[in-house]
């Protein structure tokens, strides 16, 4: 009888370890994929940037225009832009659905802005654009240093191996333009 009980908690015990270093690979990789991705933003490689995103976001924005886009938010010589102190929060089990694995992530960033040749007019619609984007409480000006802080943003990663992850940025007020892009039980998380 102690054989049989000591084995079945050995195979209890080895399954719940292996479960734990799965997750535990995942978020890594989760990790590792965004920061490539920032980073290359950060950096202005907007064409590595894109190779980041999920292929099926490209159904609705093309490649071109949102390396323009990137292009746009992160080159202009008005608001010189900086993205510093990623941080990552939860980070969900992948859920598989449709042969790809889903995960949801929360993460946050300051991103850095020279508003300096902007006059008070034009800094507080860009205060109030990122309010409307991201939330009165994710959206703090420090004036002193002219720097944003954006908390509590959220990606869904996506992957077919779990190990190369693709991206896509949830904001709720581009949720209808998602709905041919993530599954509705995704879209339903957000």
């Amino acid at each position: 009888m102690k054989p049989k009980l000591f084995i079945s908690l050995f195979l209890v015990f080895s399954m719940l370890s292996f479960a734990q270093t799965n997750a535990n690979t995942d978020n890594v990789q989760i990790k590792k994929s965004l920061t490539y991705f920032v980073n290359s933003i950060k950096s202005k490689k907007f064409d590595q940037a894109v190779t980041c995103v999920y292929p099926k976001y490209f159904n609705t924005v093309s490649r071109e225009q949102m390396k323009q886009m990137l292009e746009i938010a992160y080159s202009n010589p008005f608001m010189k832009v900086d993205i510093q102190n990623l941080k990552f929060g939860n980070i969900e089990k992948p859920e598989q659905i449709n042969g790809e694995y889903f995960s949801i992530t929360d993460y946050s960033a300051q991103l850095t802005c020279d508003l300096s040749s902007m006059n008070e007019a034009m800094k507080k619609k860009i205060r109030n654009a990122l309010i409307s984007k991201y939330g009165q409480n994710n959206v703090k000006y420090i004036a002193k240093n002219s720097y944003f802080v954006i908390a509590h943003m959220k990606a869904c990663a996506v992957s077919k191996d779990r190990k190369y992850w693709k991206f896509v940025i949830l904001e709720k007020q581009y949720k209808p333009q998602l709905k041919n892009v993530l599954p509705q039980k995704i879209l339903n998380k957000f």
